[in-house]
């Protein structure tokens, strides 16, 4: 088995690259921008930019399973070098969006559903991680603390199932090398639904300060929302908030695939602690 690594820059991408070759699964580490990537010794890179399918059939030679990110934009093509390379297994990280009922048209699931469905239709053997909110979503108040002196939110009392980074990579890994899970749909969440007001206390606790949560109107958050960010995908934001007012569903899926629960919050606001440090 080889398995190409799309995305290796990334936080769950390169966990995984890690992962599979401390395990000596043959992997091969794929990105938009390979010379940036570090990647444990004797792991090969590859120039792979999802948005480029001429970059497909040369990343894609001689490998049996892929770990793929969420890209619409060419995934039929990518779908199709991927069958005519030989490759037998896709395990795509998914959003935990698409299993809402409104996916089709939310700007946030549609992405994700369509790459679901076009390698649905395909020939590949494909096990999906649907993931809920990344841990790491929480960096960025680091950033509105220090202009601020506060973390401002329009919706402090939503809730989210923050997820660590770690446990994606590794129920990936258990995707690729364990046979049975094959074809499969799992759920990844965090083991607890927590509010964001929630989430910056375990993080000051973390951080050994004191960290004001201020509401704020969620026009003013959408003015100031990033340049990279579409208005869609802030306005789709604002909805999902607006309606997460109670604890969301959990799943143990992250256990069932790795042997382990999945990582507490605090474990994440400890390894970033410093960021938020006063």
């Amino acid at each position: 088995m080889t398995v190409l690594v799309t995305g290796s820059r990334g936080k769950v991408g390169s966990l995984l690259v890690r992962l599979l070759a401390d395990h000596g699964v043959p992997v091969t580490a794929a990105s938009a921008s390979p010379e940036k990537l570090t990647p444990p010794d004797g792991v090969p890179t590859v120039h792979l930019a999802l948005d480029d399918p001429t970059t497909f059939a040369t990343a894609l030679d001689g490998v049996t399973s892929v770990f793929l990110y969420c890209d619409p934009t060419h995934i039929e093509r990518f779908t199709a070098d991927a069958v005519a390379a030989g490759v037998e297994h896709v395990v795509v990280m998914s959003a935990d969006a698409v299993l809402r009922a409104d996916a089709a048209t939310n700007p946030i699931a549609a992405p994700h559903l369509a790459v679901e469905r076009a390698l649905a239709a395909s020939p590949l053997t494909v096990t999906t991680l649907n993931c809920g909110a990344l841990a790491s979503n929480a960096a960025s108040w680091a950033y509105v603390l220090r202009a601020r002196g506060a973390v401002t939110l329009p919706f402090p009392d939503s809730y989210a199932d923050p997820i660590d980074e770690r446990d994606i990579a590794e129920c990936a890994y258990a995707a690729l090398t364990r046979p049975e899970t094959r074809g499969r749909s799992y759920h990844l969440t965090g083991p607890a639904s927590l509010s964001f007001r929630e989430e910056v206390a375990v993080i000051a606790e973390a951080a050994g300060r004191d960290i004001p949560v201020q509401p704020i109107p969620p026009a003013v958050w959408r003015a100031h929302k990033p340049d990279a960010m579409p208005g869609d995908i802030a306005d789709a934001l604002i909805e999902l908030w607006a309606a997460s007012t109670g604890p969301v569903p959990l799943s143990g899926d992250v256990q069932l695939l790795t042997g382990h629960p999945a990582r507490p919050f605090r474990e994440w606001a400890k390894q970033n602690a410093a960021a938020f440090a006063a």
